[in-house]
């Protein structure tokens, strides 16, 4: 039984975590490989633990944006390969010395890090090349591709592994002509890399929705982050995850106001009659913007919402709790639950991976196991 929290917390839930991954690992068929984005913290919950929970049920790979991330995941003991998606070449020797595999999206990093794999006389190691098919953020275009393999040609110190692309609109139906031309040009970019490597690389380009829309273009791996964290970019599809972060904290003081006061900064809420109110320690540093507060959004108290009035604060937020049944030290929910992070996102006219990467790290982590 999960106890009720006494300070603030995010909740991270390993049971859900699994649930997510089996659901995931059921749409894609056996041979076809797993990569676990598993970038900023975990999509903000706590990387190395759904890493080494991931580890444990089997996934292949691991996919993070920064080196550092990559060093982190290996100091915390995972051994699995992992793919760092946007590297710079001032961090190619640690990426070497850490045993990380390199996206190489321009013509300046293949240089440059074929430059660090010599000196540090390596010999085939491991790099995924990332081709640009539509996104239009990072990778190779079409018309590169003979630089690419001049350059390689001239080289052992690496290996191309993997040969990868990103979807740009993958959830939305609209664009379903725009994603079609977009697998197209991946399977005719990648099949003319096959053509002239010595070795067949492995071949993924499907995110979290793609792995749901466009089963047919899995390759040999996938990648999915939102989804493991338990979101599918749609309701249909939300109805088969969980959820695996849920944020709470507690009624720090309870106020009377009367009418014609004020609440918070800027005197921007005034009682209109005579109310309660509650205040929380948690506030925009923590993650919970000032976007949220103003009545835009609320939480959940007892089974009750209440609004966050005022202006959401550094440190700490005002809710009106009047006509609720509460009490000083009582439990708040402000996504999860009753309230899943999509909707609270809504409320402040955002998505779920800007409020839950955004949830700071001072907050604390606490882990539900299965």
């Amino acid at each position: 039984m999960i106890q009720k929290t006494r300070e603030t917390v995010l909740e991270i839930d390993l049971g859900a975590l699994a649930h997510n991954y089996r659901i995931l690992r059921s749409k894609i068929g056996k041979d076809v490989k797993m990569m676990a984005v598993v970038k900023a913290f975990g999509y903000g919950s706590d990387a190395n633990e759904i890493a080494k929970k991931l580890s444990e049920l089997g996934v292949d790979y691991f996919a993070v944006a920064y080196t550092s991330e990559g060093i982190a995941l290996r100091e915390a003991g995972i051994e699995k390969p992992i793919l760092v998606l946007h590297p710079q070449s001032v961090n190619f020797e640690s990426i070497i010395e850490n045993c990380l595999e390199p996206s190489v999206y321009s013509e300046f990093v293949l240089r440059e890090f074929i430059k660090t794999a010599e000196k540090l006389g390596q010999k085939e190691y491991p790099i995924h090349l990332k081709l640009n098919t539509g996104l239009h953020r990072l990778g190779f275009d079409e018309n590169e591709l003979d630089l690419v393999f001049d350059y390689l040609s001239k080289t052992n110190a690496v290996k191309v592994k993997a040969v990868f692309s990103h979807l740009a609109a993958s959830e939305d139906w609209k664009e379903r002509e725009f994603t079609l031309q977009q697998i197209n040009k991946f399977r005719k970019m990648a099949f003319k890399i096959i053509e002239f490597l010595p070795s067949r690389p492995l071949l993924h380009l499907c995110n979290t929705s793609g792995i749901f829309n466009y089963p047919e273009a899995s390759f040999d791996m996938v990648r999915s982050g939102i989804g493991l964290y338990g979101f599918g970019n749609d309701p249909e599809i939300d109805k088969d995850l969980k959820p695996i972060g849920t944020l709470k904290t507690i009624i720090s003081q309870i106020h009377e106001v009367e009418k014609g006061e004020s609440i918070g900064y800027n005197r921007a809420f005034k009682a209109s009659g005579k109310m309660k109110t509650a205040t929380l320690p948690i506030g925009h540093a923590d993650g919970i913007n000032r976007q949220y507060g103003n009545e835009k959004a609320g939480v959940f108290i007892n089974g009750n919402y209440a609004p966050i009035i005022g202006n959401v604060c550094m440190d700490m937020l005002m809710i009106d709790i009047t006509g609720i049944d509460c009490k000083e030290g009582d439990e708040v929910i402000l996504f999860g639950g009753p309230q899943p992070a999509p909707e609270f996102a809504e409320k402040g006219k955002t998505i779920s991976y800007e409020l839950i990467t955004g949830i700071s790290q001072r907050v604390k982590r606490r882990i539900i196991l299965e």
